[in-house]
């Protein structure tokens, strides 16, 4: 039996069963662009390492989708801001992804405190739940967003869809 690191959040939802009892948008939509502005080499790394991955299985790379790097910024903001790791309103961002990104299938991990993509990809590939989501062969297309919060430590959200 595999421990899971302390550092990496195990929560995964996959639908809209898992409603918020709290409503708060603003942290969420405030004006989502179809376009990131630029990725950090981290979130690249993260990116590629995925795709690494993946392809070592024999599965299809993910395409990188500025869409869904923008949803996924809406939730690494409410983390940071809130201290939080967790799925909070994701059938919101499941929503919006299948308005916006024309997603029919949508799936995220997040996790805290790594300063490496190694370190991030290697803790999410050690937890079953992650890792299902990482070599999910219904999945085209992904996106990432990394934040600092005040201590520096690194908040990360990676959405997969399926268009």
């Amino acid at each position: 039996m595999k421990l899971i690191p302390y550092k990496l959040v195990v929560f995964v939802l996959f639908s809209i069963l898992f409603a918020s009892c709290v409503k708060d948008d603003e942290i969420y939509f405030n004006e989502i662009t179809d376009v990131k502005q630029e990725y950090s080499k981290l979130e690249l790394d993260i990116l590629n390492l995925v795709n690494m991955h993946r392809e070592t299985l024999g599965l299809e790379a993910l395409e990188k989708m500025n869409i869904v790097s923008s949803v996924a910024l809406t939730h690494t903001n409410y983390m940071v801001e809130t201290g939080k790791v967790d799925h909070f309103n994701f059938p919101e961002r499941h929503e919006n992804l299948v308005l916006k990104a024309e997603a029919i299938m949508v799936g995220e991990n997040v996790a805290y405190g790594f300063n490496s993509a190694k370190g991030v990809v290697e803790a999410w590939l050690q937890s079953i739940d992650h890792k299902e989501i990482i070599e999910n062969v219904e999945y085209t297309h992904f996106g990432i967003s990394i934040g600092k919060d005040q201590e520096s430590r690194n908040y990360f959200t990676q959405i997969f869809i399926k268009r």
